[in-house]
């Protein structure tokens, strides 16, 4: 019988307010908040999705000794640049000056803070990288033709990657993202027609309308933050996700984070290929110090693959 396999998303706070101070926390020998929680969950593949990224891949490699010191080994990792303070050279929030965290292709002080990463025990591979993809050309977008930054914006706030786990029972594939919130603008909604096309973008390749459909059991995992039933923004596209074909939910209407203003909404989402069988899944309480979020984890069985060993020679005649 095939073992269970722990996804889990996590918006934990594992970004700073400067590039490297990531790092020094990490490298530093005081207590950084969420480590408990990370061990005490064991995920096999784990997607952060607020963590701050650097081109050498430092702070994850320090986030991997600090877990394994905890006794929980995470052999493979991924990131990529996400276009969280990737520069425009653009006004592309309308105040007059260049160069804000709000006129980079995804929010951002600096470039790569706030962006995603994933830990696995299994080797990952790079399927395809949407983050480039214009919003503009996303099918049926919301962007309107007097957007600023009509002809540069990218789509992705953070990133959509489509990686793959290759574990002892199978291939698993995972579609990404941390889209933006979609508040923080004025009547507009830019931010909420932006972050509507983001949480829509997997719904779009699973149907063959944009780049390549995954050919082995997937999973849409990461924070779309956005409630189906409760608070702004345009609910329809989560709503359209929780229901389409391929997919299931495993923790219908559970909150994943309680803000004091909102109360609690749900924002992060680990939703199966329907091929695939639930044995559990839940929400974590938050951990001290790291923010507002629950840690979501969902135990996965994956279909039986077929054998790889080749087909026993016949025994001579006679």
């Amino acid at each position: 019988m095939a073992d269970t396999l722990r996804l889990a998303t996590w918006h934990g706070d594992f970004s700073r307010k400067g590039p490297g101070l990531l790092v020094k926390a990490l490298a530093g020998e005081d207590p950084v908040p969420g480590l408990d929680l990370l061990a005490e969950t064991g995920a096999d593949v784990l997607l952060l999705t607020q963590i701050d990224y650097d081109a050498g891949h430092v702070a994850l490699g320090l986030l991997q000794s600090r877990l394994f010191a905890l006794g929980l080994e995470y052999s493979h990792v991924y990131a990529a640049r996400p276009n969280t303070g990737r520069a425009t050279g653009r006004d592309l929030d309308g105040d007059g000056r260049r160069g804000g965290p709000r006129d980079a292709q995804g929010f951002g002080w600096f470039a790569g803070q706030g962006g995603m990463a994933v830990l696995s025990r299994h080797p990952l591979r790079a399927m395809q990288d949407l983050s480039g993809l214009l919003w503009r050309d996303l099918p049926d977008s919301a962007m309107r033709a007097d957007d600023l930054g009509h002809d540069i914006q990218r789509l992705s706030s953070a990133a959509h990657w489509h990686l793959r786990v290759e574990t002892p029972d199978g291939s698993l594939d995972l579609l990404t993202l941390a889209a933006t919130p979609p508040v923080f603008d004025g009547p507009e909604d830019r931010n909420g027609r932006r972050n509507r096309d983001e949480v829509l973008l997997w719904a779009h390749v699973i149907d063959g309308r944009l780049g390549t459909p995954p050919d082995a059991p997937f999973a849409v995992i990461g924070n779309l933050n956005l409630d189906p039933a409760r608070g702004d923004g345009i609910r329809s596209a989560p709503q359209r996700l929780l229901v389409h074909p391929r997919l299931q939910d495993p923790l219908p209407g559970q909150p994943t984070v309680t803000w004091d203003s909102t109360g609690p909404m749900r924002v992060s989402y680990v939703l199966p290929d329907r091929q695939l069988r639930v044995a559990g899944a839940g929400v974590t309480s938050p951990a001290e110090g790291a923010g507002p979020h629950g840690l979501v984890w969902v135990d996965l069985v994956l279909p039986e693959q077929p054998s790889q060993l080749p087909e026993p020679e016949p025994p001579p005649p006679g």
